[in-house]
């Protein structure tokens, strides 16, 4: 998409040329394919488990759940609350985690304008694997169970905004600053994350490296509860700053001149991304690469306006990791993988071919 500054802004709110006729008929096919791929997905992985229910008993224990008396009802005594009570909480779960990390993701990138950002390059997720170490190691029970989801939530956002604090100066926040303090604070809680695993005990190591790895097992409709609104106060948010990091493409001399305020425009996305970030973590554990692979694929389709990227990376990242935990679940018998894991293996191959494409078409790093 040709980048063209707005001629004015008011109150400070720059207004985004309208996407090009080609490129709007082009989003609207891919919304429609991610829809109808998101449904698709979801009735067949409430499908696919040790016990196995046909797709149209699915969809009739959804339609029959919404109020409709249609379709048929699960034939097996045990169908109809394995959905609910075990595969549909994990299967919402998984999309809403997808979407928040996805979102997140494409803030970053919008931010630092770098398609190679992702979440935790301002520590979140290195912050909340710490917090949450330190709940197992030392067995802190203040809430109970929801204690390590807590701690890990507290932890994300704590730690990006000491990043934040930290790569200030005189007023001002340097990406290249940024960047830096990020990795300084990720080496620390890491350093962190190494001592809890040196003192905890076998059962404990097990626990930290497997929430370090990412899973959905366990999940539960009170976690779909607490993690939901949290994602959706991000997407909101995302797409409220949409027009203005179109702007923020230009460069930060270019969206000053059109009234915005570049610092409280990263200040608010970096919160937003913590937000996001920690609220998916929180309950699903680290699941690497969702937010830089997603994003970037996504602009590849349909150009870099966040109007379209945004909400369009939110559905994808909701698919893929779906796509990811159903693969998980049903690849070994008796065996749940970690979906970080599976995410990693195809997230590494691409940011390499990433990186090979980005010193290609730039022509070298120096």
């Amino acid at each position: 998409m040709t980048a063209t500054l707005p001629e004015r802004a008011t109150s400070g709110v720059a207004e985004a040329p309208a996407l090009p006729r080609h490129r709007g008929a082009r989003a609207t096919a891919l919304f429609v394919v991610l829809g109808v791929g998101l449904v698709l997905l979801t009735v067949y992985a409430a499908g696919r488990g040790q016990l196995a229910i046909p797709a149209h008993e699915v969809w009739g224990s959804l339609m029959h759940r919404i109020g409709l008396d249609r379709g048929t009802l699960p034939t097996h005594p045990q169908g109809d609350n394995t959905l609910w009570q075990v595969r549909f909480p994990r299967i919402a779960l998984a999309i809403v985690v997808g979407a928040a990390l996805s979102t997140a993701g494409a803030l970053m990138q919008g931010i630092f304008g770098n398609p190679l950002a992702e979440p935790s390059v301002v520590g979140v997720s290195t912050g909340a694997a710490f917090a949450a170490a330190i709940v197992i190691v030392f067995q802190i029970q203040l809430i109970g169970t929801w204690t390590t989801a807590l701690f890990a939530f507290v932890g994300g956002l704590v730690t990006t905004l000491l990043v934040y604090a930290l790569s200030r100066a005189d007023g001002r926040t340097e990406v290249v600053t940024l960047v830096l303090t990020g990795i300084a604070v990720n080496a620390v809680c890491a350093s962190g994350l190494a001592l809890m695993i040196f003192l905890g005990d076998t059962q404990e190591r097990e626990q930290i490296v497997f929430w370090q790895l990412g899973s959905l097992n366990g999940s539960r409709w009170e976690h779909v509860g607490v993690v939901t609104p949290l994602v959706v106060v991000g997407l909101v948010g995302a797409m409220l700053m949409a027009c203005r990091l179109d702007v923020l493409a230009l460069g930060d001399r270019a969206a000053r001149h059109v009234g915005i305020d570049v610092e409280r425009l990263r200040l608010v996305a970096i919160v937003l991304v913590a937000l996001l970030t920690a609220a998916a973590v929180s309950f699903a554990g680290i699941i690497a690469f969702v937010g830089l692979v997603v994003p970037h694929l996504i602009r590849m389709l349909v150009g870099p306006g966040h109007r379209v990227l945004v909400p369009a990376s939110a559905l994808a990242g909701a698919v893929l990791l779906l796509a990811a935990d159903l693969i998980a679940r049903t690849a070994m018998t008796g065996a749940d993988l970690p979906i970080g894991m599976l995410t990693s293996l195809v997230g590494g191959p691409f940011f390499f071919w990433l990186l090979r494409r980005t010193r290609r078409t730039a022509g070298g790093w120096a």
